[in-house]
């Protein structure tokens, strides 16, 4: 097994996890703050374009070396639409209908997506019997939070749900083809510079085409630092630590985060935002978890050591 996969995260590795998910958990009650006052286009375009200037930035001053090569720059163009472009509109476009706390809980069917993507496009990464089950108890979670409004099959609410769950797909496609940043030996600050850069170039024309208007002088302060919340703290520092740990702790222990950023969202949206989760959507991240410690692996492996 690969070193760098199977090794304990340290005390650090862990703490830049917990900061990670707490991170990406914001940016659902980020999102939650400002999607009354501005279109969901609008607020995407906001925070990777910000989060590139503030990335470009750090890197001018720290004298950071930037890649030349055009594969490069064609693996952030691929990165970007599937990292950051296809889900982070689908994400916001849902949160009009799906409250903070179980958009983050669908989006954590990602590594579910995730080993069944790579076991289809990656011949050393088929999935084990442990991961099937893991995939299989992750989906249950899944329709067990979408409730009784799954059973009619009508209703905005599922489409919204449904477009949650598609930019979890749309990430876990951007994981197995990320496979290709670890032979570029990138700088975590340019990898992350490099992705929502050209997200934002991608956007530009998205945004001139759409009939979503830039209204910003009547966006309240509030909104103003939502925005800055988003761009700043869940995607620049977020992407830089999410590079950071794939480099030293490995795609696995990375995967980790999603155990933590529903619960982060969660807290965030009870405690600032004043909402509630229904029962069935507790049971459903029950399920969840479950299925991502069965892909996960180490704990039943530990268990049958003893």
């Amino acid at each position: 097994m690969n070193k760098i996969i199977s090794q304990q995260m340290n005390t650090k590795q862990w703490l830049m996890l917990l900061l990670l998910s707490l991170l990406w958990g914001g940016s659902f009650f980020f999102v939650e703050v400002v999607i009354s006052e501005l279109a969901p286009l609008v607020i995407v375009f906001l925070r990777v374009g910000l989060a590139s200037l503030a990335l470009w930035g750090v890197i001018l001053i720290r004298g950071i070396a930037i890649p030349k090569k055009m594969e490069v720059w064609k693996a952030f163009a691929v990165m970007g639409i599937l990292n950051n472009v296809i889900p982070f509109i689908l994400i916001v476009w849902g949160q009009v209908h799906v409250a903070s706390g179980l958009a983050s809980i669908l989006n954590a069917t990602t590594p579910l997506f995730t080993v069944v993507v790579a076991g289809l496009l990656l011949t050393d990464e088929r999935p084990s019997k442990l991961k099937l089950v893991g995939v299989g108890m992750g989906f249950l979670g899944a329709v067990i939070m979408i409730g009784p409004s799954a059973l009619e099959g009508l209703g905005s609410n599922i489409i919204a749900q449904a477009a949650v769950l598609s930019a979890a797909l749309s990430y876990a496609f951007a994981g197995v083809y990320g496979r290709r940043f670890k032979a570029m030996s990138l700088h975590p600050t340019v990898a992350a510079a490099g992705q929502v850069t050209a997200s934002s170039i991608f956007l530009m024309p998205l945004l001139y085409l759409s009939d979503q208007t830039m209204a910003l002088s009547s966006v309240s302060m509030l909104a103003w630092i939502a925005v800055l919340g988003l761009a700043i703290l869940s995607t620049a520092i977020a992407y830089t630590l999410y590079f950071h740990i794939l480099a030293s702790a490995g795609a696995t222990n990375l995967l980790l985060v999603t155990f933590l950023i529903p619960v982060s969202a969660v807290v965030l949206g009870i405690f600032v935002l004043e909402e509630t989760l229904e029962y069935v959507h507790v049971i459903g991240m029950f399920f969840i978890m479950l299925g991502l410690i069965a892909i996960d692996g180490r704990l039943w492996a530990f268990k049958h050591k003893q």
